[in-house]
């Protein structure tokens, strides 16, 4: 694919960008110079490639999945102003 300057002309257009003929110039021979970029790693065979998540092959730490603090819900619900069956109670602010 290869774009004309009428083409990126409209496209900045769209974009509500105001260019000069300098800038439209240096912007489609810079545009088409991703495509064909994108034209030549589309032609790569990436079939034995396996798909990773980082590009450094590392494996994160896990922590135990384990308890670590103690249920604290009676000492905060003691010091709130309103609660009731284990929720707080909030004034009504949508009527």
């Amino acid at each position: 694919m290869s774009l004309n300057k009428d083409k990126v002309s409209e496209i900045a257009s769209l974009a509500m960008l105001s260019l000069t003929d300098e800038q439209l110039k240096s912007n489609t021979k810079e545009l088409n110079k991703i495509f064909d970029l994108f034209t030549e790693l589309s032609q790569l065979n990436v079939d034995d490639v396996s798909p990773m998540t980082h590009p450094i092959n590392i494996n994160q730490r896990l922590l135990e999945d384990k308890v670590v603090d103690k249920d604290k819900s009676k000492e905060f619900q003691a010091i709130a102003p309103k609660t009731k069956d284990r929720y707080y109670l909030v004034p009504k602010v949508i009527e």
